[in-house]
């Protein structure tokens, strides 16, 4: 579907069409909202409104293709895809101790949210909290990506580049924090092993 497909669409249907499309595929349907807001065809603060609830659906839809998909998926394809019990029972373990930020950091980067939010599932991790911490990153990120469109939409097909840049970029720090961090925690248990003996 093209960019002018979309916006003849979302300018007949406004927010009833808003709300699905937004699930599907949320940042460049919220940046285009933005734009269409920008001309007065949707008002912004409900465009906004629209898109955080339809964010919030999207990563529901995840969390439960994780939780309910989890035995039958893991049973069936599981070996497929290196994925095992004992890996399951760590990713348990890692939401256990670090959901909100593994969900933060996923749901601000465009590359790995989605399998973040699965694995949210996989893991069973409470829901309630679940929505918490997919809800606290999405009122800023919506936000963002609306006030972008709203002043830079015409530039639509540059910010899905851009996007996938900043996914990117958000990995590889994300990657090299957690091996500064695990780096330095190793390097604490020697010390003390060392003063230990």
């Amino acid at each position: 579907m093209s960019f002018l497909e979309i916006i003849f669409l979302l300018d007949t249907y406004k927010y009833f069409l808003l709300f699905p499309i937004v699930v599907v595929e949320g940042p460049i349907i919220t940046v285009i909202a933005g734009f269409l807001s920008s001309l007065g065809q949707l008002n912004l603060w409900l465009a906004y409104l629209v898109v955080v609830a339809g964010d919030i659906a999207g990563d529901a839809m995840y969390y439960g293709f994780g939780y309910y998909g989890r035995k039958g998926f893991i049973d069936r394809f599981g070996h497929y895809l290196g994925i095992t019990n004992e890996r399951v029972e760590r990713l348990e373990k890692h939401f256990a101790n670090h959901s909100g930020k593994t969900l933060i950091i996923g749901k601000l980067s465009h590359a790995i949210g989605g399998a973040v939010l699965v694995a949210a599932g996989v893991s069973r991790m409470p829901f309630k909290k679940f929505l918490w911490y997919t809800f606290l990153p999405t009122l800023p990120k919506s936000l963002v990506l609306l006030l972008i469109g709203f002043y830079f939409g015409e530039a639509y097909h540059r910010i899905n580049i851009y996007l996938d840049y900043t996914a990117l970029a958000m990995v590889i720090i994300a990657i090299i924090f957690c091996a500064i961090y695990f780096t330095i925690k190793k390097m604490s248990a020697k010390y003390e092993e060392k003063n230990i003996d």
